[in-house]
């Protein structure tokens, strides 16, 4: 990773972009894609695409989600507690003793997630966080100085953490890795195509969607409006070689050891069999996982939009999910980023994925 990305993916990562309010990080985004690509659309919910050649009649699709977990204001109490509900997936263990940034129209209000202190808990009274008793203590006295903060029932409030690396830049932590990670891979397939100079022969839409942690919602408006041909998405998946996970129930799948290509019935048999080959040809570490029904991510979205739309998976192995201290290898993120190149500039003009019946 080269200064020019590593800026990027610092600014993009610690900037907020919780779901339902993804502006600010789609700003940041679009201005590092802008000059890799012609032009670019936005829906009426946020989502973004950067276009290649868009005037080519055939559509190939690359996505990520630009969204992260956070929560809203759902109750202000007489003594100035805020109580909270989830928006996305988020996890009410994680919560006590972080802290917050709460978004207002005055600006970022700080505030933590407070609990009572292990002196006054016992066997016989441990208090377990739940999203009951969580709350966010601003320092105020009573309601009233809360409000006059400008904090209100529905101001949406995000974790303040911010992204680092371990070990010699081997991994990269921080919160939101799901899946802005996946927003900087993309862009960086783009910026590829633009410094070597490839011809995409197909219009290439690089996908930044939002609002997928509340059921995929901006994957499926964008798929609609675009009606692509074909559609490669990113999202990450769990490391399972961290403690506490089960490799029966879950899957084997480790950071170090490149993407995780999924099979399962939204995924397209024969896209994922060119990726394989792909990844195999290019001497691209991938491993596989299987998906039961759905996959969870956007891909499930899009395979199943128009009259269907031939769609694959490539996860990039995470520990820690819907944590501030969600964890990726440097090398997976590199390999994300070759794959996804080599698909676009190795997929010819009007492909017909098609299974051949007779």
């Amino acid at each position: 990773m080269d200064k020019i990305a590593e800026d990027f993916l610092f600014k993009y990562l610690n900037n907020a972009a919780p779901t339902g309010f993804e502006t600010s990080g789609q700003k940041l985004w679009l201005e590092y894609i802008k000059p890799y690509t012609d032009e670019f659309i936005q829906d009426n919910y946020g989502t973004v695409a950067a276009i290649i050649n868009k005037d080519a009649p055939y559509k190939v699709v690359i996505e990520a989600h630009a969204d992260e977990i956070s929560w809203f204001v759902n109750y202000i109490s007489d003594d100035g507690y805020i109580y909270v509900v989830r928006n996305g997936g988020s996890d009410h263990q994680i919560a006590p003793s972080k802290r917050v940034n709460i978004h207002t129209d005055k600006g970022i209000v700080k505030g933590i997630f407070g609990w009572p202190a292990i002196h006054v808990r016992n066997k016989e009274n441990d208090i377990k966080p739940e999203l009951k008793n969580i709350f966010i203590d601003v320092g105020a006295n009573n309601k009233e100085e809360v409000e006059k903060m400008g904090i209100h029932v529905g101001c949406v409030i995000t974790f303040d953490d911010e992204l680092m690396y371990l070990k010699d830049k081997d991994y990269i932590v921080g919160r939101a890795l799901d899946n802005r990670i996946g927003g900087f891979m993309i862009a960086e397939v783009a910026r590829k195509i633009h410094e070597n100079k490839d011809q995409i022969p197909f219009a290439l839409y690089i996908v930044n969607a939002v609002q997928e942690e509340v059921g995929l919602k901006g994957a499926q408006m964008i798929a609609h409006q675009i009606k692509p041909d074909v559609a490669v998405i990113t999202d990450v998946c769990h490391d399972t070689h961290s403690p506490l996970y089960n490799k029966v129930e879950s899957g084997d799948q480790k950071s170090g050891k490149g993407p995780v290509l999924t099979y399962g019935p939204a995924v397209q048999n024969n896209l994922l069999k060119m990726l394989i080959e792909l990844a195999e040809k290019g001497k691209i570490p991938f491993q596989r996982s299987a998906a039961s029904r759905a996959t969870g991510t956007d891909t499930d979205a899009f395979a199943y939009s128009n009259e269907g739309v031939p769609s694959a998976l490539v996860s990039l192995p995470l520990k820690y999910m819907h944590t501030t201290v969600e964890m990726v290898h440097s090398s997976d993120v590199q390999s994300v980023i070759d794959l996804l190149y080599s698909f676009v500039v190795n997929l010819k003009d009007k492909h017909n994925f098609r299974y051949k019946l007779s």
